[in-house]
């Protein structure tokens, strides 16, 4: 009788299975009760909101909550005192802190206290930073289900994270307010209205400006309504909300674009050899039809007759000579505008920066102001002005010591003047 025949085997080494790799159903409700459990039991009675945080805080930094797993519940139950549901009304059952982001005051003063000790939280923890731009996300999703006192909380709690500099992206918490629903009721302008309003309690314009651009949302009028985006209806909003500053602030705005749309038409009808008389008559209406400012209107007519120049030369004196050529041709178009002295010195100045930004042309500086003198758009005594107390700070020693001879001139053309009335 044969022997039987082993079995077949497969080769090579058993692998098991890791326990660690087998998914953990998520509890957030247990985390949340665990956390608001801490913040109860380390708050007294007789202490300051600022002190029962600060204990809970140390209690959370030494627990073995897994932060990792539930970051998202950690930072609900700070902004709202239990976990976040889809829309205010709804209920998520479980414990309720009786202090939160959205219980206090919507002021500076109320809240801050809750960002100092998320920033405790973030020195322990700084993976976290994610977990506070998912919540805060969420919150500004959901703004429409919040009362407008609620919306100017989160509004000042949105300012502190920035203010406070907690390290969360701008863009990615801006733009979900760029919401057609939130916008058309004007839930979103109310809030970036309060955002602002606070933020600019402690940082300047600047700031503000820059932060609203690296969050992609410095177009402003965006989140007004569609039938208010209008320069008189931003205006009125934010002059009545006590932000004229940003009322400001826009309608220059709208004067660069609306300058640089004229620019653009200026040097064409300069290049064409369009008459001084016409395009003064086009910059006068313009001017009315926006409300532009003399100054702006000045230093645009200046560098749009330069941008026209055919810069063809290939020495010092016939890139001079173009210049110059340019300047009495067009020099009527600037004694259009330059109708006071403070703008034919804001003239002088634009000249001035010009030439020094642009070396080819330094030495030509008072061949130009002559050359306006005598063409009527510049006055003596606005010369004389710059050359003693009104000129630019850009190249204004080699420019004084040039002017010498010029201004000397008009001295003595003055005291023969007064010698003769005399």
């Amino acid at each position: 009788m044969s022997a039987k025949e082993a079995k077949p085997t497969l080769g090579g080494a058993r692998i098991k299975t890791r326990k660690r790799n087998i998914a953990v159903p998520l509890d957030p409700a247990s985390f949340a009760d665990a956390v608001i459990q801490i913040f109860i039991d380390a708050s007294e009675e007789d202490a300051s909101l600022v002190e029962n945080l600060d204990a809970a805080v140390k209690v959370l930094e030494t627990s073995d909550l897994d932060f990792s797993r539930y970051g998202d519940t950690l930072f609900e139950v700070i902004f709202t005192g239990g976990r976040l549901s889809t829309g205010q009304e709804k209920d998520t059952g479980g414990l309720k802190l009786d202090h939160s982001i959205l219980s206090e005051e919507a002021n500076r003063t109320s809240l801050k206290p809750f960002f100092e000790s998320i920033q405790q939280i973030l020195r322990r923890r700084p993976f976290l930073i994610k977990n506070i731009e998912n919540v805060l996300r969420r919150l500004l999703q959901q703004l429409e289900h919040y009362t407008t006192e609620q919306q100017d909380k989160l509004a000042v709690a949105t300012s502190l994270t920035f203010a406070m500099k907690l390290g969360l992206p701008p863009e990615n918490v801006f733009l979900v307010l760029i919401n057609d629903v939130m916008v058309a009721k004007g839930t979103s302008l109310h809030f970036m209205t309060s955002f602002m309003k606070d933020f600019l309690s402690d940082a300047s314009l600047d700031e503000l400006m820059i932060l609203l651009k690296r969050g992609r949302v410095d177009d402003l009028m965006a989140f007004f309504p569609i039938q208010k985006r209008d320069s008189e209806n931003v205006a009125t909003h934010f002059k009545e909300n006590g932000l004229k500053a940003i009322a400001d602030h826009e309608e220059s705005k709208r004067n660069d674009s609306r300058l640089k749309d004229l620019g653009v038409t200026l040097v064409e009808g300069i290049s064409e050899g369009t008459p001084p008389a016409q395009i003064i008559s086009l910059v006068k209406s313009k001017k009315k039809e926006n409300n532009l400012p003399d100054s702006d209107l000045v230093q645009l007519l200046w560098f749009s007759i330069m941008e026209a120049v055919q810069w063809g030369g290939k020495n010092q004196q016939q890139t001079t000579n173009a210049a110059l050529r340019q300047v009495k041709a067009w020099a009527k178009l600037l004694g259009g505008f330059t109708t006071s002295g403070r703008l034919e010195l804001e003239l002088m100045n634009t000249i001035q920066v010009f030439c020094y930004e642009d070396n080819k042309l330094m030495k030509t500086f008072p061949d130009i102001i002559r050359l306006l003198y005598d063409q009527d758009v510049l006055d003596e005594a606005t010369v004389l002005t710059w050359h003693k107390k009104g000129s630019h700070v850009k190249g204004r020693g080699e420019f004084l010591k040039a002017m010498e001879p010029f201004v000397k001139w008009l001295d003595e053309a003055e005291e023969e003047e007064s010698e003769e009335e005399g």
